[in-house]
């Protein structure tokens, strides 16, 4: 995903979900607003959608069955309820404690101690709680739950000795995760929609290796998804089903008219023309008064706000449990969760709703994992797993709507066969380069 069709429509609409809390806190909520930023995935030059490549394999390694829910008209009738809009208008932000010292936060919630670690080149904290363990590094805004990477809107500060964290991080990442744990607890049956990026026109980013684009990619993924959750008897929606273009505010309009629980909008990453980058990324909308850990070159005004920022916690979870689920699959070659105000197709979501940079097309070796049916089979199994929490992790894969079709001169090639997955970065390294 890079910036070079980045100004494009904002939309808002909606709906409504809930998370569990277990742990009680004394933060003080605060209201917020964000700046109004479009977004959207690298793409070359427009091109004639009639010229597009389209895959060899997408008629027979998924058969998209003729009773699967696609885009199309839809009954407009009663409405869902949904939280109230929210103004892009700047306010004052209300005064609230900035700086917070951890070890009385950790106290006043009953939680456990904070723990200075020892050996690491710069003060380094860790908070253990039931639910998981946070690792804070002073200066740095980048942080660990329970070994996941998260991006911190400010740097921890040490201050007479003691660890200091910003009250809005506390407010907005540390105390969700601790209350609802890694996952996100949906309604007993959730409506999923799945947005695979791009289509027509807006081809996204070329893979380094051929001409295949970002939006074949995007759209096998989102239709062997969907053919997983329909399997596991869930309701999945797809924004676009074909090589057609759709505006962000079409696919926020979609996610609202078919009463969306979740939205979940699939991309691949570039970082062209550099070739090292690597790794996933997974983004949701930064909370009103934070700044973002991303901002591809856009403004970043934080005290505006957007309809999606009424679901700042349930946002976090989901992308915590995504995030979760795909490192299994790409190796623990992680980006981190990020925090982003540019990404278009999320500010008038009013359901929870992140967006998804499954690996870099313009790294070789990841670029080789992405166009292999198989492998792309396993991104789908890994987000359908963590979107079922109901069902335990267990998906129908036998089913022939969740598996892919190979024919013999697909099983016979190099494209099924999942290459050998890129160098796994360090633990707590930061990339050279925030991808574009």
């Amino acid at each position: 995903m890079s910036i070079s069709e980045t100004i494009s429509e904002t939309a808002c609409l909606g709906c409504d979900l809930q998370h569990n809390g277990s742990v009680r806190f004394r933060a003080n909520a605060c209201g917020y607003l964000a700046v109004i930023l479009l977004a959207g995935c690298a793409s070359p030059n427009q091109r004639d959608s009639s010229h597009a490549p389209v895959w060899s394999d997408l008629n027979t390694v998924v058969q998209p069955s003729p009773v699967f829910p696609v885009a199309g008209p839809i009954d407009s009738g009663s409405s869902s309820p949904s939280k109230k809009p929210v103004s892009a208008i700047p306010a004052p932000l209300p005064t609230f404690e900035t700086w917070v010292p951890l070890q009385r936060w950790s106290r006043v919630n009953n939680l456990g101690p904070v723990i200075h670690l020892d050996g690491a080149p710069s003060p380094t904290y860790a908070l253990q709680t039931t639910n998981g363990s946070f690792v804070f590094h002073a200066g740095s805004q980048l942080s660990q739950w329970d070994g996941t990477e998260f991006r911190l809107g400010f740097a921890p500060q040490v201050i007479d000795g003691q660890p200091y964290i910003h009250g809005l991080d506390l407010l907005k990442t540390v105390q969700p995760l601790i209350q609802g744990g890694p996952g996100l607890a949906p309604a007993n049956d959730p409506v999923i929609v799945i947005d695979p990026g791009h289509g027509g026109e807006n081809a996204g980013t070329k893979s380094v290796l051929d001409n295949h684009y970002e939006k074949e990619f995007t759209l096998d993924w989102a239709l062997r998804l969907q053919a997983l959750l329909l399997a596991g008897h869930h309701k999945a929606f797809l924004t676009r089903s074909n090589d057609t273009d759709l505006a962000l505010s079409n696919r926020v309009a979609f996610a609202t008219q078919h009463k969306a629980d979740l939205f979940i909008s699939l991309h691949f990453n570039s970082a062209a023309p550099n070739e090292n980058e690597a790794g996933l990324e997974t983004y949701c909308l930064t909370p009103t008064g934070m700044p973002s850990s991303l901002t591809r070159g856009f403004p970043d005004e934080i005290r505006q706000t957007f309809p999606n920022n009424a679901f700042d916690p349930e946002n976090l979870l989901l992308a915590a449990r995504v995030h979760r689920a795909l490192l299994e699959v790409n190796g623990g070659h992680d980006r981190g969760i990020r925090r982003a105000r540019f990404p278009g197709v999320l500010r008038g979501q009013q359901r929870a709703a992140i967006l998804v940079e499954g690996g870099y097309l313009s790294n070789r070796q990841e670029a080789r994992l992405i166009e292999a049916p198989a492998y792309r089979q396993k991104l789908a199994e890994a987000v359908a797993k963590a979107l079922m929490p109901s069902s335990g992790g267990s998906i129908a894969l036998n089913s022939q709507a969740a598996q892919p079709v190979l024919n013999s001169a697909q099983t016979a090639g190099p494209v099924d066969v999942i290459p050998e997955l890129p160098g796994k970065k360090a633990a707590g390294e930061l990339p050279e380069h925030e991808g574009q």
